[in-house]
């Protein structure tokens, strides 16, 4: 049960996370990947030593004529990132050497058929080689904005335009009858604690720590209750409030303006945020000058509006 009211992703995070999914992987130079996530983990009690570098042409493995090399490892561990994370770390290495010692017998079996010589394969390819020349461009143009200084300054831009909010610190007594609200709220008039009373009556989960939400800002809880909420004073119990989940008796502790998030707490969607607009401008300056025709009327308007910005809240 919880009294927060849910809240939809907003279509730029929605597109920021599909951004991130997409061409995310390219972020990890060739062969980090593949030591980080297919090396066992160091015993927790001895000091983690400095990682040697890895060679990428090290060869890993030799399946007939053909080589498995870490730089094979690392391009492996990109494209089966979603696998390897149910995997233990420890079985990992393993893991991606198995596939890739499949792949080299398959490989060579689709070869010898003349399989490489088909049309389709030749045009799967040619996607194939773009979609890893996206992937390097990402990484080495695009990500790259995604400096120390340029976090700094979309901090320093945030809190210029933070605008606090009213927030308050309340407890609450939940119960199903009005009648048991009410007694409650008479056992608190005469001087009996709010806290041990929420301990000993309240139906609501954050009962044990005597019903404290802790603060919250307009917006965040039901109607109902925050009306009554904001309406108190520090110190005042409220008359039993109805809701959705029952009955409530609320205490006010405190009001408080709100303070902007430390950096730390908000460096994560900076730098999505940072990474999201130079890709963005990086791509709509590539795509200056360039003819772009899509014949399908209805396909070309849905490809326009997929560019266009989004409403808020959507």
């Amino acid at each position: 049960m919880s009294l927060l009211r849910p809240t939809a992703p907003s279509r730029l995070l929605q597109l920021t996370a599909g951004l991130m999914l997409g061409i995310g992987l390219a972020l990890a130079p060739a062969g980090g990947f593949a030591q980080d996530a297919a090396a066992p983990e160091a015993p927790a009690a001895e000091a983690p030593a400095q990682a040697a570098p890895i060679d990428p042409n090290a060869v890993v493995a030799k399946v007939g004529d053909a080589t498995i090399t870490e730089a094979d490892l690392a391009f492996a561990a990109e494209d089966l990132a979603q696998e390897l994370s149910g995997l233990p770390p420890q079985e990992r290495r393993a893991f991606l050497v198995t596939v890739l010692i499949d792949m080299k017998v398959m490989a060579k079996a689709a070869r010898d058929a003349g399989m490489d010589q088909s049309e389709v394969f030749k045009r799967r390819l040619d996607y194939l080689e773009e979609r890893a020349l996206r992937r390097a461009f990402f990484a080495e143009k695009v990500s790259t904005s995604v400096t120390p200084e340029a976090l700094q300054s979309a901090y320093d831009e945030f809190v210029k335009t933070f605008q606090p909010q009213e927030e308050v610190h309340a407890r609450h007594i939940l119960v199903t009858d009005e009648a048991d609200a009410k007694a409650i709220k008479a056992e608190i008039d005469g001087g009996a604690s709010f806290e041990e009373l929420a301990k000993s009556k309240s139906i609501d989960p954050g009962a044990a720590n005597g019903g404290d939400l802790g603060f919250f800002s307009r917006g965040m809880m039901v109607p109902e209750f925050e009306t009554a909420a904001f309406a108190l004073q520090p110190g005042q119990v409220s008359e039993p409030v109805q809701s959705q989940f029952g009955w409530h008796v609320i205490k006010l502790e405190e009001k408080r303006q709100s303070a902007p998030p430390t950096l730390e707490q908000i460096g994560p969607q900076l730098q999505q945020q940072i990474l999201f607009k130079s890709f963005d401008d990086t791509v709509a300056s590539l795509k200056t000058g360039v003819a772009i025709d899509i014949p399908d009327p209805a396909l070309a308007e849905a490809v326009k509006k997929q560019a266009e910005p989004q409403p808020a809240g959507q």
